[in-house]
């Protein structure tokens, strides 16, 4: 595949993620700290926010399994998932959290439930489509690196 084809592929799903509301502003500020120095700055961030978020999801759902609930310890760790995915534009994944907040609120076991359940299948979304969007750009990146 030539250079220009990946860079447009690559451009064409930034912008998918974009319209599908996956990703917010924030992303592409993220994309603006990353340089020749630090050229794998995005995937490094994006990949703690991954490790971060699999280890939330977890510690949710065994609290919100737990007799009796914690909410405070669960609205705790929304309330960081939320933050963590704010930090690097996951929009779909912070506005999951709303809703999940405010269950954490009412003590309602139930809705907790629900909004665990979607904020799950947001980040499995969203991390395949950003690592998607990673083995595309590395893909560019190497094809640009042999033309040299």
């Amino acid at each position: 595949m030539e250079v220009i084809q990946l860079q447009r592929r690559h451009i064409e799903h930034i912008n998918s993620l974009f319209q599908e509301g996956y990703l917010d502003d924030q992303f592409t500020q993220l994309q603006q700290l990353q340089d020749e120095v630090n050229p794998d700055f995005v995937v490094e961030v994006v990949s703690l926010f991954f490790q971060d978020s699999e280890k939330l999801l977890t510690d949710l759902g065994r609290t919100l399994e737990a007799q009796p609930v914690d909410f405070k310890r669960v609205d705790a760790c929304v309330h960081q998932l939320k933050g963590s995915s704010s930090s690097i534009g996951a929009q779909r994944v912070k506005n999951v959290c709303i809703p999940f907040r405010v269950s954490c609120e009412e003590k309602n076991r139930d809705g907790c439930l629900r909004c665990l359940r979607q904020v799950e299948q947001e980040f499995v979304f969203i991390k395949n489509k950003l690592e998607t969007l990673f083995r595309v750009s590395n893909i560019s990146r190497l094809s640009k690196a042999s033309r040299v």
